[in-house]
């Protein structure tokens, strides 16, 4: 749908063996339901039971997330974040240039990344926009590197075709566009052309203003209407569904308050029919409500926001501190499922 809908649906999710006869399961993975909140754009939202769902959305929240970029998604997925930029908010550029760039993606791997997301261009707040000659020169020797030796699969983190293209060229699998594929009007047709899958994020303004007064009546719902139009016209342009990921966009144009919203909000997401990524890692939530001011004192907060978004269901977590996440999720599955495989 590309209208904003009179109902929505969130599933409240629930975890475990244990479970009623009519749980409903999430997406082929490890959460279900028996319950949603059903919210309106005019009224406070309501409990309802799982029957009273639309059978069409209640097959796009239930049908398994087919493997993107080779890897499986009925568990939770790792995204290794590597900037190579001289002006990251996160790491104030300290994997600028290619060799330390390379070898940070190396110990990513090692620490159980799943896939690295590659980017040339800060899209901090206000951030400038930086030319694609620019960006190539600094994502594609990285890229080219670490497609040869490393066996994970690279994504690229960019709004425009020319560096998705150069990027594709060296090694890179996926395209991850933080505009939700409204900067260049042509990347959608080459991703399409390409059998790219792709990330399509949300975004309110643009990096350089984003953070001035962003606004909403509803943000989830908001949010959520923005995705699933994008969604349409990504299919329209001859990208199927089971080939992108969405990505709510914690920090991009929006308050703490939004942000909490939409953490608080994220099973909504699972109706899109399609897989999820949340990328919080180290963002202004955690330096506020964590009261961590260094970007890297933030792990801990960027690791409880990573296990908030996998008890929702989030298919991919985009992070910098792979190897806490990693052990974090471990733990946590451990202790989910009352068992251990030994593995």
């Amino acid at each position: 749908m590309t209208n904003a809908r009179p109902d929505y649906f969130r599933p409240l999710l629930q975890r475990g063996r244990a479970r009623p006869d009519d749980a409903v399961q999430l997406a082929g993975g490890w959460c279900w339901f028996t319950h949603a909140e059903r919210l309106r754009h005019d009224r406070p939202g309501r409990i309802c039971p799982a029957s009273e769902i639309p059978e069409s959305l209640l097959q796009a929240l239930t049908a398994p997330r087919p493997p993107i970029a080779g890897l499986d998604m009925s568990a939770p997925r790792l995204m290794g974040i590597l900037n190579v930029t001289p002006d990251s908010f996160s790491d104030g550029g300290l994997h600028n240039g290619p060799a330390r760039a390379v070898a940070h993606g190396r110990a990513m791997v090692a620490e159980g990344a799943d896939i690295l997301d590659i980017g040339g261009e800060s899209t901090r707040p206000g951030a400038v926009d930086v030319p694609p000659e620019a960006e190539i020169a600094r994502v594609e020797p990285v890229i080219a590197a670490l497609s040869r030796t490393q066996e994970v699969p690279i994504s690229i983190d960019t709004r425009k075709r020319a560096v998705a293209e150069a990027a594709v060229t060296a090694g890179a699998v996926l395209v991850n566009d933080v505009s939700g594929f409204t900067y260049d009007k042509c990347l959608a047709r080459f991703c399409a052309q390409h059998q790219l899958p792709v990330c399509i994020m949300h975004m309110q303004g643009t990096p350089q203003d984003m953070q001035d007064n962003p606004r909403y009546d509803n943000a989830l719902l908001e949010v959520y209407d923005f995705l699933d139009a994008q969604i349409f016209m990504l299919v329209e342009a001859g990208i199927p569904r089971h080939r992108i990921l969405a990505d709510p966009g914690i920090g991009f144009g929006k308050t703490i308050a939004h942000n909490l919203a939409l953490l608080n909000g994220l099973s909504l997401f699972h109706g899109l029919g399609v897989a999820l990524l949340l990328g919080a890692s180290r963002k202004g939530l955690i330096r506020v409500v964590g009261k961590a001011p260094e970007a890297t004192d933030r792990m801990p907060g960027s690791v409880a926001v990573a296990l908030a978004g996998a008890a929702q269901g989030v298919q991919m977590l985009r992070v910098h501190d792979v190897a806490a996440t990693k052990q974090a999720l471990r733990l946590w599955q451990a202790v989910e499922e009352g068992s251990w495989d030994g593995t």
